[in-house]
């Protein structure tokens, strides 16, 4: 059975929403654009438009890619969803995509 974060992460995909949440000790701000398994494992992938990383975030934001269990205090949030203009590579971080943003 999936994690509440997972369900709230997915209901996000599929409405296009922003989430916000703590991962690693940073605050993200993030529109997630796939949820699903890798591994066997709950996964995210994200563009993250804002907050902090341990690598650093580009003024243009980044793709990230994110085990769910490492993800916390998740919580929706208003404003426009956001996407990067490669948006249409294909991603490999995720092997059986639960939703995925609709184009």
């Amino acid at each position: 059975m999936p994690s509440a974060t997972f369900e709230l992460l997915r209901n996000a995909v599929l409405t296009k929403r922003r989430v916000s949440f703590s991962y690693q000790g940073y605050h993200r701000e993030t529109c997630p654009h796939a949820v699903g398994w890798k591994n066997g494992k709950e996964q995210v992938l994200v563009f993250q438009y804002a907050g902090e990383s341990s690598k650093g975030l580009p003024p243009e934001g980044e793709w990230r890619c994110m085990p769910v269990a490492n993800v916390a205090d998740a919580r929706i949030q208003a404003g426009p969803w956001m996407t990067a203009s490669n948006h249409s590579q294909r991603q490999t971080c995720i092997d059986e995509v639960a939703a995925e943003v609709d184009y």
